[in-house]
């Protein structure tokens, strides 16, 4: 296995995260979401070097086999670690992928490290712009919805995160659902996560504002949702982002839920292929596309 040194903890440890990179070609950096690793993105490491793209995938801290701080689960040291991976990797004209909670990084890094090495960004069922409702951002999700995912993994984390992982794949009501022996290995990755990491990125990814950090960025961006995401709605999420990036590709797939990169793994893949090698015109129905 591969890692690579995003820093020190308090106690002057290293932190090492767990890393692949693949193929060759324009470089697409792939961040997972939550609550798992960057074994998730499974089909899209196996097809993408396939067509001429070279793709690093890393698990974030606190998940899979990179290691397990007890803190820095804020969007601040998450991008900073996104940084020294791009930096210790020596990538450049990245395009960055994030996924779910990894949506936030992207956002994050861009505005933090003035979105150094990186030509163009994708949003994949991502938690941007804000999910909390708030006075001044009343299009959000109540904070007891966030509370209770919480409350569950203190409870019991297997329990909540096998109903949990049901809903990320459309709790069995798709055309294609996914089977038992997929949800049985998504579970398993998530439980390589240490529960305090859990408990602190929930509240990171449902509490952090990124309204500011989307409105830095100006290289071409392409948002991919799904019409019928329950675990981040796509009302709340992905269909505001016209107020802070005018200028994003938006495709929204026809009743697909939250795990895209499983449930329509295909479709996604070919769409984060044209998009990598330079090109923003899809090949979508007026329902499935928008353009901002």
């Amino acid at each position: 296995m591969s890692f690579i040194s995003v820093g020190q903890d308090a106690k002057g440890q290293d932190i090492n995260l767990h890393y692949v990179d693949l193929g060759q070609g324009p470089t697409v950096v792939l961040i997972h979401g939550w609550p798992l690793s960057y074994e998730s993105w499974e089909y899209q490491l196996n097809e993408l070097p396939k067509n001429g793209v070279r793709v690093v995938a890393y698990t974030r801290r606190g998940f899979g086999h990179s290691d397990k701080p007890w803190n820095g689960y804020d969007y601040d040291t998450l991008s900073d670690d996104l940084k020294a991976v791009l930096e210790g990797l020596d990538l450049q004209d990245v395009t960055l992928v994030g996924f779910s909670m990894g949506g936030g990084e992207v956002a994050r890094y861009m505005s933090r490290h003035q979105g150094a090495r990186v030509s163009r960004v994708a949003f994949v069922s991502a938690v941007t712009p804000y999910l909390l409702k708030t006075d001044d951002n009343p299009d959000g999700v109540d904070k007891s919805t966030f509370d209770d995912m919480v409350d569950g993994l203190k409870k019991d984390r297997p329990d909540f995160l096998t109903t949990f992982g049901k809903q990320f794949y459309g709790d069995g009501l798709l055309s294609n659902p996914v089977s038992q022996a997929t949800l049985d290995w998504s579970q398993s990755l998530a439980l390589q996560g240490a529960p305090y990491a859990s408990e602190q990125c929930a509240r990171a990814f449902s509490e952090t504002d990124f309204r500011q950090d989307l409105q830095t960025i100006k290289v071409p961006v392409l948002s991919i949702h799904g019409e019928d995401d329950k675990t981040v709605p796509y009302k709340n999420s992905a269909k505001r982002l016209d107020q802070y990036l005018s200028h994003a590709t938006q495709i929204v797939y026809d009743g697909a839920p939250h795990g895209l990169l499983v449930t329509d793994k295909e479709k996604l893949s070919q769409d984060l292929l044209t998009f990598a090698h330079g090109s923003e015109s899809f090949d979508r129905t007026d329902s499935e596309q928008d353009q901002y």
